[in-house]
């Protein structure tokens, strides 16, 4: 983990409660969210679910039965990898489907957090996007 995060109790304390495999996905999103940028917080929202944010949401975790969902809020932050498997046109999140022996491209999803930081910071996603053609 990155020097100097601060980590959430109530993060700790719903990973604990996960499967082993899952554990161990959400504890690498972790931290690879935290690696983006030493700036990224964490919290819970909605009673129990980890967010990582920083001038807005970046992602938050979804351990489900047989998965890990992953939600990227920034429906606009580029895909080159491919890495988005879930949600594609969106209005404000799409989602990594991440399943137990899954390969995951962790540079594609620190590469996707640090554009959703980038827009954050530039004013959020929704101020970002472009207007739509009034002659369409």
């Amino acid at each position: 983990m990155t020097e100097g995060v601060r980590l959430d109790p109530r993060v700790d304390e719903y990973l604990d409660r996960l499967p082993e495999w899952q554990q161990a996905i959400c504890r690498r999103v972790r931290e690879v969210a935290h690696a983006a940028d030493p700036e990224v917080e964490e919290t819970v929202k909605r009673s129990v679910q980890p967010y990582f944010v920083l001038q807005g949401n970046i992602c938050a975790l979804l351990a489900t039965k047989d998965h890990v969902n992953v939600f990227i809020y920034d429906p606009i932050v580029p895909d080159p990898q491919g890495i988005i498997n879930q949600g594609q046109g969106n209005a404000t999140a799409r989602s990594v489907q991440i399943y137990r022996d899954d390969e995951v491209d962790w540079p594609a999803l620190q590469a996707m957090f640090r554009a959703v930081i980038a827009n954050n910071r530039a004013g959020g996603w929704r101020r970002l996007r472009p207007a739509p053609d009034p002659r369409a």
